[in-house]
């Protein structure tokens, strides 16, 4: 079962792209994100903030942990614990966001969805 912090993480991480924001991201500051499990044995929902500065996206307990927002929004994220990994995408406006995530643990596969709301 993979670990509420890896989702966390991941999804929240769900924020990884090709090309770094510019300095000064429409999308800075602190959101609280959401992660809900639609498939697999993983927690039902977790909860966890972010903080996002010049597009990168980080965490603070999260040493493995990448997250980029471009200046569109398009957003792409990946975390791995130990054994554990997620990675997800999707797309921030203004003051809200939605995408999707997955993930394993050993041989334990989950997926959901994601939201974001900024504070």
């Amino acid at each position: 079962m993979i670990k509420p912090l890896l989702f966390s993480a991941t999804i929240a991480g769900c924020l990884a792209l090709t090309t770094v924001a510019q300095a000064g991201s429409a999308y800075d500051g602190s959101w609280d994100l959401l992660f809900v499990t639609q498939r697999g044995a993983c927690d039902p929902t977790y909860n966890f903030a972010v903080n996002i500065s010049n597009g990168i996206v980080t965490h603070p307990n999260l040493v493995r942990f990448s997250g980029y927002v471009a200046r569109s929004g398009a957003v792409r994220a990946s975390v791995t614990v130990h054994d554990k990994y997620a990675s997800g995408s999707g797309r921030l406006a203004s003051s809200s966001g939605r995408g999707t995530w997955s993930g394993h643990s050993g041989s334990a596969r989950c997926s959901g969805y994601w939201t974001a709301q900024r504070n």
